[in-house]
Protein backbone atom coordinates (compact mmCIF):
# COMPACT_ATOMS: atom_id res chain seq x y z
CA UNK A 1 0.00 0.00 0.00
CA UNK A 2 1.07 3.73 -0.64
CA UNK A 3 -0.92 5.14 2.67
CA UNK A 4 -2.76 3.67 5.88
CA UNK A 5 -4.84 5.40 7.75
CA UNK A 6 -5.10 3.74 11.10
CA UNK A 7 -7.72 3.68 13.92
CA UNK A 8 -10.09 6.34 11.86
CA UNK A 9 -13.61 6.78 13.28
CA UNK A 10 -16.11 7.07 9.60
CA UNK A 11 -18.76 9.14 9.93
CA UNK A 12 -21.44 6.22 9.81
CA UNK A 13 -20.36 4.54 12.93
CA UNK A 14 -18.35 4.86 16.01
CA UNK A 15 -16.11 1.58 15.36
CA UNK A 16 -12.08 2.18 13.89
CA UNK A 17 -11.14 1.57 10.79
CA UNK A 18 -8.02 1.45 8.87
CA UNK A 19 -8.04 3.11 5.62
CA UNK A 20 -5.58 1.79 3.31
CA UNK A 21 -5.20 3.45 -0.33
CA UNK A 22 -2.99 2.36 -3.48
CA UNK A 23 -2.92 3.88 -6.77
CA UNK A 24 -4.77 7.08 -5.63
CA UNK A 25 -8.07 4.47 -4.47
CA UNK A 26 -9.11 2.81 -1.54
CA UNK A 27 -8.10 -0.42 -1.95
CA UNK A 28 -8.96 -1.64 1.45
CA UNK A 29 -11.02 -0.62 4.70
CA UNK A 30 -11.95 -2.77 7.51
CA UNK A 31 -10.71 -2.86 11.69
CA UNK A 32 -6.70 -3.62 12.10
CA UNK A 33 -5.42 -4.03 8.98
CA UNK A 34 -2.34 -6.22 8.49
CA UNK A 35 -1.01 -4.21 5.52
CA UNK A 36 1.96 -1.92 5.98
CA UNK A 37 2.26 1.24 3.68
CA UNK A 38 5.41 3.27 2.69
CA UNK A 39 2.81 6.08 4.78
CA UNK A 40 0.83 5.58 7.80
CA UNK A 41 -0.99 8.06 10.01
CA UNK A 42 -2.22 7.45 13.16
CA UNK A 43 -5.86 9.23 13.25
CA UNK A 44 -6.29 8.10 17.14
CA UNK A 45 -10.39 7.50 17.07
CA UNK A 46 -10.73 11.03 15.24
CA UNK A 47 -13.15 11.54 12.45
CA UNK A 48 -11.91 10.56 8.91
CA UNK A 49 -14.71 11.79 6.63
CA UNK A 50 -15.00 12.76 2.68
CA UNK A 51 -13.69 16.23 1.68
CA UNK A 52 -15.81 18.86 2.16
CA UNK A 53 -17.58 20.76 -1.24
CA UNK A 54 -18.00 24.28 -1.71
CA UNK A 55 -20.91 24.26 -4.97
CA UNK A 56 -21.36 28.07 -4.89
CA UNK A 57 -18.28 30.45 -4.87
CA UNK A 58 -17.37 33.67 -6.70
CA UNK A 59 -13.78 33.20 -7.22
CA UNK A 60 -13.21 36.56 -9.50
CA UNK A 61 -14.70 38.09 -7.24
CA UNK A 62 -12.46 36.72 -4.15
CA UNK A 63 -10.36 38.86 -1.51
CA UNK A 64 -11.44 41.73 -3.09
CA UNK A 65 -13.23 43.70 -0.16
CA UNK A 66 -12.07 47.28 -0.03
CA UNK A 67 -10.96 47.89 -3.59
CA UNK A 68 -11.94 50.11 -4.86
CA UNK A 69 -13.50 50.89 -2.12
CA UNK A 70 -15.66 48.94 0.62
CA UNK A 71 -19.40 48.48 0.44
CA UNK A 72 -20.47 50.96 3.21
CA UNK A 73 -24.29 50.02 2.90
CA UNK A 74 -23.27 46.49 3.15
CA UNK A 75 -26.08 45.67 0.92
CA UNK A 76 -26.78 43.57 -2.09
CA UNK A 77 -26.85 46.46 -4.70
CA UNK A 78 -23.90 48.38 -3.49
CA UNK A 79 -22.19 45.53 -3.60
CA UNK A 80 -23.66 44.88 -7.21
CA UNK A 81 -22.30 48.24 -7.73
CA UNK A 82 -18.80 47.96 -6.60
CA UNK A 83 -18.62 45.25 -8.40
CA UNK A 84 -19.05 46.75 -11.24
CA UNK A 85 -16.78 50.02 -10.13
CA UNK A 86 -14.04 47.10 -10.04
CA UNK A 87 -14.65 45.97 -13.20
CA UNK A 88 -14.18 49.31 -14.88
CA UNK A 89 -11.18 50.20 -12.82
CA UNK A 90 -9.15 46.89 -13.12
CA UNK A 91 -10.41 45.58 -16.38
CA UNK A 92 -7.63 43.24 -17.00
CA UNK A 93 -7.92 41.43 -13.92
CA UNK A 94 -3.97 41.96 -13.25
CA UNK A 95 -4.41 39.97 -9.71
CA UNK A 96 -6.83 37.49 -10.45
CA UNK A 97 -5.02 34.48 -10.36
CA UNK A 98 -3.27 35.66 -7.03
CA UNK A 99 -6.25 36.18 -5.50
CA UNK A 100 -7.91 33.20 -6.93
CA UNK A 101 -5.41 30.99 -5.52
CA UNK A 102 -5.10 32.03 -2.08
CA UNK A 103 -9.06 31.91 -1.91
CA UNK A 104 -8.59 27.72 -3.26
CA UNK A 105 -5.82 27.07 -0.83
CA UNK A 106 -7.85 28.66 1.67
CA UNK A 107 -10.35 26.02 1.27
CA UNK A 108 -8.07 23.05 0.45
CA UNK A 109 -6.60 23.99 3.64
CA UNK A 110 -9.78 23.45 5.62
CA UNK A 111 -10.53 20.22 4.01
CA UNK A 112 -12.34 21.22 0.63
CA UNK A 113 -11.38 19.87 -2.47
CA UNK A 114 -14.22 20.06 -4.70
CA UNK A 115 -15.29 23.88 -5.80
CA UNK A 116 -17.94 25.24 -8.03
CA UNK A 117 -17.39 28.71 -9.32
CA UNK A 118 -18.98 31.60 -10.93
CA UNK A 119 -17.06 33.36 -13.17
CA UNK A 120 -18.77 36.98 -14.52
CA UNK A 121 -18.78 36.60 -18.47
CA UNK A 122 -20.11 40.22 -18.63
CA UNK A 123 -17.10 41.56 -20.26
CA UNK A 124 -15.85 41.87 -23.56
CA UNK A 125 -12.58 40.01 -23.21
CA UNK A 126 -13.91 37.33 -20.77
CA UNK A 127 -10.52 37.93 -18.97
CA UNK A 128 -11.43 36.73 -15.88
CA UNK A 129 -12.91 33.35 -17.08
CA UNK A 130 -9.68 32.76 -19.38
CA UNK A 131 -7.79 33.20 -15.96
CA UNK A 132 -9.66 30.50 -14.34
CA UNK A 133 -9.83 28.25 -16.83
CA UNK A 134 -5.95 28.32 -16.74
CA UNK A 135 -6.22 27.85 -12.88
CA UNK A 136 -8.64 25.14 -13.34
CA UNK A 137 -5.89 23.19 -14.67
CA UNK A 138 -3.09 24.65 -12.71
CA UNK A 139 -4.78 23.97 -8.98
CA UNK A 140 -5.64 20.51 -10.45
CA UNK A 141 -3.48 18.47 -8.26
CA UNK A 142 -4.81 20.17 -5.13
CA UNK A 143 -8.56 20.69 -5.70
CA UNK A 144 -11.45 19.95 -8.36
CA UNK A 145 -13.03 23.11 -9.95
CA UNK A 146 -16.15 23.30 -11.60
CA UNK A 147 -16.89 26.62 -13.41
CA UNK A 148 -19.87 28.73 -14.33
CA UNK A 149 -20.01 31.20 -17.20
CA UNK A 150 -22.27 33.74 -14.98
CA UNK A 151 -23.87 36.59 -16.45
CA UNK A 152 -23.78 38.94 -13.64
CA UNK A 153 -25.18 41.90 -15.49
CA UNK A 154 -28.17 39.67 -16.74
CA UNK A 155 -28.59 37.64 -20.46
CA UNK A 156 -30.94 40.33 -22.18
CA UNK A 157 -30.05 42.93 -19.59
CA UNK A 158 -26.69 43.03 -21.12
CA UNK A 159 -26.77 42.66 -24.52
CA UNK A 160 -23.22 41.38 -25.15
CA UNK A 161 -24.37 38.34 -22.79
CA UNK A 162 -25.82 36.02 -24.87
CA UNK A 163 -22.73 35.60 -27.25
CA UNK A 164 -20.03 36.08 -24.43
CA UNK A 165 -22.06 32.80 -22.65
CA UNK A 166 -21.68 30.90 -26.03
CA UNK A 167 -17.94 32.02 -26.31
CA UNK A 168 -17.44 31.21 -22.60
CA UNK A 169 -18.81 28.00 -22.67
CA UNK A 170 -16.87 27.33 -26.22
CA UNK A 171 -13.59 28.08 -24.15
CA UNK A 172 -14.64 25.63 -21.44
CA UNK A 173 -16.43 26.98 -18.72
CA UNK A 174 -18.39 23.78 -17.41
CA UNK A 175 -22.09 24.86 -16.69
CA UNK A 176 -23.97 27.06 -18.18
CA UNK A 177 -25.51 30.11 -15.38
CA UNK A 178 -28.18 32.31 -15.48
CA UNK A 179 -29.89 35.00 -12.95
CA UNK A 180 -33.53 35.74 -14.04
CA UNK A 181 -34.74 38.00 -11.45
CA UNK A 182 -31.87 40.60 -12.27
CA UNK A 183 -33.68 41.02 -15.78
CA UNK A 184 -35.46 44.20 -16.30
CA UNK A 185 -38.65 42.46 -16.60
CA UNK A 186 -40.57 39.37 -15.44
CA UNK A 187 -40.66 38.44 -19.05
CA UNK A 188 -37.35 39.00 -19.92
CA UNK A 189 -36.60 37.02 -16.92
CA UNK A 190 -38.56 33.94 -18.38
CA UNK A 191 -36.57 34.28 -21.52
CA UNK A 192 -33.53 34.49 -20.18
CA UNK A 193 -33.91 31.06 -18.64
CA UNK A 194 -34.95 29.86 -22.42
CA UNK A 195 -31.88 30.76 -23.33
CA UNK A 196 -29.76 28.84 -20.34
CA UNK A 197 -31.80 25.85 -21.62
CA UNK A 198 -30.47 25.94 -24.86
CA UNK A 199 -27.52 26.84 -24.35
CA UNK A 200 -27.57 23.82 -22.31
CA UNK A 201 -28.56 21.63 -24.79
CA UNK A 202 -26.36 22.95 -27.59
CA UNK A 203 -23.10 22.33 -25.21
CA UNK A 204 -24.21 19.35 -22.97
CA UNK A 205 -23.68 21.27 -20.00
CA UNK A 206 -25.30 21.11 -16.62
CA UNK A 207 -27.25 24.47 -15.30
CA UNK A 208 -26.08 26.55 -12.42
CA UNK A 209 -28.51 29.52 -11.84
CA UNK A 210 -28.70 32.15 -9.38
CA UNK A 211 -32.92 32.24 -8.87
CA UNK A 212 -34.82 34.12 -6.90
CA UNK A 213 -32.11 35.87 -4.49
CA UNK A 214 -34.63 38.68 -3.40
CA UNK A 215 -37.33 39.16 -0.77
CA UNK A 216 -39.49 40.18 -2.96
CA UNK A 217 -42.80 37.23 -2.99
CA UNK A 218 -43.68 37.87 -6.26
CA UNK A 219 -40.03 36.57 -8.29
CA UNK A 220 -41.44 32.77 -8.72
CA UNK A 221 -38.36 32.43 -11.56
CA UNK A 222 -37.56 28.72 -9.29
CA UNK A 223 -40.56 27.41 -11.25
CA UNK A 224 -40.17 27.98 -14.57
CA UNK A 225 -36.49 26.71 -14.01
CA UNK A 226 -37.68 23.39 -12.46
CA UNK A 227 -40.53 23.23 -15.01
CA UNK A 228 -38.67 23.65 -18.04
CA UNK A 229 -36.58 20.81 -16.52
CA UNK A 230 -39.23 18.51 -16.53
CA UNK A 231 -40.34 19.69 -20.51
CA UNK A 232 -36.26 19.35 -21.49
CA UNK A 233 -35.25 16.01 -20.02
CA UNK A 234 -32.52 17.64 -17.66
CA UNK A 235 -33.87 16.09 -14.17
CA UNK A 236 -31.16 15.89 -11.83
CA UNK A 237 -28.98 18.62 -14.05
CA UNK A 238 -30.06 21.84 -12.83
CA UNK A 239 -29.45 23.74 -9.55
CA UNK A 240 -30.68 26.87 -8.55
CA UNK A 241 -28.58 29.11 -5.55
CA UNK A 242 -30.10 30.96 -3.05
CA UNK A 243 -33.50 30.47 -3.98
CA UNK A 244 -34.23 33.57 -0.63
CA UNK A 245 -38.11 34.40 -2.03
CA UNK A 246 -38.80 31.19 -0.92
CA UNK A 247 -38.94 32.93 2.80
CA UNK A 248 -41.05 35.45 1.75
CA UNK A 249 -43.24 33.10 -0.52
CA UNK A 250 -47.29 31.78 1.57
CA UNK A 251 -47.18 28.45 2.61
CA UNK A 252 -49.73 27.04 0.06
CA UNK A 253 -47.65 27.98 -2.76
CA UNK A 254 -44.30 26.89 -1.05
CA UNK A 255 -45.70 23.68 -0.40
CA UNK A 256 -46.80 23.22 -4.40
CA UNK A 257 -43.45 24.20 -5.27
CA UNK A 258 -41.42 21.71 -3.76
CA UNK A 259 -43.74 18.91 -5.08
CA UNK A 260 -42.51 20.53 -8.76
CA UNK A 261 -39.01 20.69 -7.37
CA UNK A 262 -38.98 17.37 -6.08
CA UNK A 263 -40.19 16.23 -9.94
CA UNK A 264 -37.81 17.98 -11.66
CA UNK A 265 -35.07 16.77 -9.17
CA UNK A 266 -33.84 20.47 -8.59
CA UNK A 267 -31.13 21.33 -6.40
CA UNK A 268 -31.16 23.90 -4.30
CA UNK A 269 -27.84 26.05 -2.67
CA UNK A 270 -27.88 28.36 0.24
CA UNK A 271 -25.55 30.08 1.06
CA UNK A 272 -25.83 31.35 4.47
CA UNK A 273 -23.00 33.27 4.87
CA UNK A 274 -24.56 35.65 1.82
CA UNK A 275 -27.73 35.19 2.38
CA UNK A 276 -28.02 35.88 6.15
CA UNK A 277 -26.29 39.18 5.44
CA UNK A 278 -27.82 40.33 2.24
CA UNK A 279 -31.26 39.75 2.67
CA UNK A 280 -34.28 41.45 4.89
CA UNK A 281 -32.82 44.35 4.24
CA UNK A 282 -35.47 46.37 3.88
CA UNK A 283 -37.59 44.84 7.08
CA UNK A 284 -37.46 46.72 9.69
CA UNK A 285 -39.44 44.07 12.89
CA UNK A 286 -39.72 41.81 12.78
CA UNK A 287 -37.01 40.43 10.41
CA UNK A 288 -37.04 37.38 8.30
CA UNK A 289 -33.85 35.43 8.27
CA UNK A 290 -32.72 35.47 4.88
CA UNK A 291 -32.26 32.20 3.71
CA UNK A 292 -34.14 29.57 1.72
CA UNK A 293 -36.81 27.03 3.09
CA UNK A 294 -33.66 24.43 4.29
CA UNK A 295 -35.24 22.44 6.33
CA UNK A 296 -38.80 21.67 4.17
CA UNK A 297 -36.94 21.24 1.10
CA UNK A 298 -34.66 18.34 2.89
CA UNK A 299 -37.79 17.52 4.91
CA UNK A 300 -39.93 17.43 1.05
CA UNK A 301 -36.50 15.16 -0.04
CA UNK A 302 -35.39 17.73 -2.41
CA UNK A 303 -31.11 17.55 -2.63
CA UNK A 304 -29.79 20.78 -0.48
CA UNK A 305 -26.55 21.76 -0.40
CA UNK A 306 -24.56 24.63 1.30
CA UNK A 307 -21.87 27.62 -0.29
CA UNK A 308 -19.93 29.42 0.77
CA UNK A 309 -20.52 32.27 -1.99
CA UNK A 310 -18.06 35.33 -0.95
CA UNK A 311 -14.79 35.28 0.88
CA UNK A 312 -13.58 39.00 1.13
CA UNK A 313 -15.64 40.42 -1.71
CA UNK A 314 -18.23 43.50 -2.30
CA UNK A 315 -20.79 41.56 -1.14
CA UNK A 316 -19.23 39.80 2.29
CA UNK A 317 -16.09 40.96 3.54
CA UNK A 318 -15.41 38.34 5.89
CA UNK A 319 -15.28 34.68 5.96
CA UNK A 320 -11.82 32.51 5.00
CA UNK A 321 -13.42 28.99 3.22
CA UNK A 322 -14.46 26.82 5.74
CA UNK A 323 -17.28 25.01 4.99
CA UNK A 324 -17.93 23.50 8.62
CA UNK A 325 -18.79 26.81 9.18
CA UNK A 326 -20.99 27.73 6.86
CA UNK A 327 -23.26 24.51 7.60
CA UNK A 328 -22.94 25.47 12.12
CA UNK A 329 -24.26 28.86 10.99
CA UNK A 330 -26.97 27.03 8.57
CA UNK A 331 -27.77 24.95 11.74
CA UNK A 332 -28.78 28.20 14.12
CA UNK A 333 -30.82 30.33 10.81
CA UNK A 334 -32.52 26.95 9.55
CA UNK A 335 -33.67 25.59 12.78
CA UNK A 336 -31.38 22.39 12.48
CA UNK A 337 -30.03 22.02 15.89
CA UNK A 338 -32.43 18.63 16.25
CA UNK A 339 -29.80 15.65 16.32
CA UNK A 340 -30.36 13.81 13.54
CA UNK A 341 -30.49 17.27 11.42
CA UNK A 342 -27.38 18.50 12.65
CA UNK A 343 -25.99 15.12 10.82
CA UNK A 344 -28.27 16.38 7.59
CA UNK A 345 -26.45 19.98 7.78
CA UNK A 346 -22.90 17.89 7.73
CA UNK A 347 -24.24 16.13 4.58
CA UNK A 348 -25.05 19.72 3.05
CA UNK A 349 -21.52 19.71 2.52
CA UNK A 350 -20.63 16.74 1.73
CA UNK A 351 -22.95 13.71 0.00
CA UNK A 352 -25.42 16.30 -1.03
CA UNK A 353 -22.99 18.55 -2.70
CA UNK A 354 -21.49 15.33 -4.26
CA UNK A 355 -25.32 14.81 -6.19
CA UNK A 356 -24.70 18.36 -6.95
CA UNK A 357 -21.67 18.46 -8.54
CA UNK A 358 -23.05 15.33 -10.85
CA UNK A 359 -19.73 13.31 -8.37
CA UNK A 360 -21.81 11.06 -6.42
CA UNK A 361 -21.15 7.64 -7.94
CA UNK A 362 -16.76 9.10 -7.41
CA UNK A 363 -17.30 10.27 -4.07
CA UNK A 364 -17.01 9.37 -1.12
CA UNK A 365 -15.20 6.68 1.55
CA UNK A 366 -15.58 3.38 -0.27
CA UNK A 367 -13.29 0.47 -2.16
CA UNK A 368 -12.25 1.55 -5.35
CA UNK A 369 -12.94 5.12 -5.17
CA UNK A 370 -10.85 8.06 -5.03
CA UNK A 371 -9.06 8.22 -1.67
CA UNK A 372 -9.98 11.63 -0.88
CA UNK A 373 -10.91 12.54 2.99
CA UNK A 374 -10.37 14.76 5.54
CA UNK A 375 -9.05 13.65 9.03
CA UNK A 376 -10.93 16.00 11.58
CA UNK A 377 -9.10 17.42 15.05
CA UNK A 378 -12.72 15.87 16.07
CA UNK A 379 -14.13 12.66 17.03
CA UNK A 380 -17.57 13.46 15.84
CA UNK A 381 -20.16 14.96 13.33
CA UNK A 382 -21.45 16.92 16.21
CA UNK A 383 -18.09 18.10 17.46
CA UNK A 384 -16.80 18.74 14.00
CA UNK A 385 -20.22 20.80 13.70
CA UNK A 386 -19.38 22.85 17.06
CA UNK A 387 -15.88 23.31 16.89
CA UNK A 388 -14.74 23.81 13.26
CA UNK A 389 -11.46 22.17 14.57
CA UNK A 390 -8.11 21.88 13.01
CA UNK A 391 -7.74 19.63 9.75
CA UNK A 392 -5.17 17.64 10.74
CA UNK A 393 -4.81 16.00 7.53
CA UNK A 394 -6.55 17.13 4.15
CA UNK A 395 -5.90 14.01 1.04
CA UNK A 396 -6.33 13.89 -2.15
CA UNK A 397 -5.87 10.89 -4.23
CA UNK A 398 -4.01 9.42 -1.66
CA UNK A 399 -1.50 12.42 -1.46
CA UNK A 400 -1.75 14.33 1.48
CA UNK A 401 -2.13 18.26 0.40
CA UNK A 402 -2.48 20.01 3.62
CA UNK A 403 -1.65 19.87 6.94
CA UNK A 404 -3.05 21.10 10.04
CA UNK A 405 -1.30 21.56 13.50
CA UNK A 406 -4.26 22.43 16.42
CA UNK A 407 -3.83 25.36 18.90
CA UNK A 408 -3.67 24.07 22.65
CA UNK A 409 -5.38 26.28 25.38
CA UNK A 410 -3.96 25.99 28.90
CA UNK A 411 -5.82 26.87 32.37
CA UNK A 412 -3.03 28.01 34.66
CA UNK A 413 -3.73 26.47 38.13
CA UNK A 414 -0.85 28.50 40.72
CA UNK A 415 2.72 27.44 39.45
CA UNK A 416 0.46 24.53 37.57
CA UNK A 417 -1.08 23.77 33.83
CA UNK A 418 -3.66 21.87 32.41
CA UNK A 419 -4.57 21.56 28.71
CA UNK A 420 -7.80 22.58 28.07
CA UNK A 421 -9.40 20.16 25.27
CA UNK A 422 -12.42 20.96 23.99
CA UNK A 423 -13.80 17.60 22.37
CA UNK A 424 -16.34 15.74 24.44
CA UNK A 425 -14.61 12.24 23.79
CA UNK A 426 -11.74 13.36 25.51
Amino acid sequence: MDLIVRNARLVDGDDRVDLAVRAGTFADIGAGLKAQAQTEIDAGGNLVCPPFIDPHLHLDAALTAGIPRYNISGSHPEGIQVWGEYKKAYPQFEDFKDRARRAVEWEVAQGTLYIRTHIDICDPSLTALKYMLELQEELSEIADIQIVAFPQDGILSYSKAPDLMREALTLGADLVGGIPHCEWTREDGVASIGIVYALAEEFDRMIDVHCDETDDAHSRFLEVLASEAIKRGFEHRVSASHTTAMHSYNNAYAFKLQGLLSRAGVNIIANPFDNTVLQARFDTYPKRRGITRVKELLAAGINVSLGHDSIMDPWYPLGKGDMLAAAQLAIHVCHMSGFKEMQQMFDTITINSAKTLGIADSYGIALGRRADFVILDAGSVLDALRLCPARLSVVKAGRVVAETQPSQSRIQYGTEQKVVNFQTNS
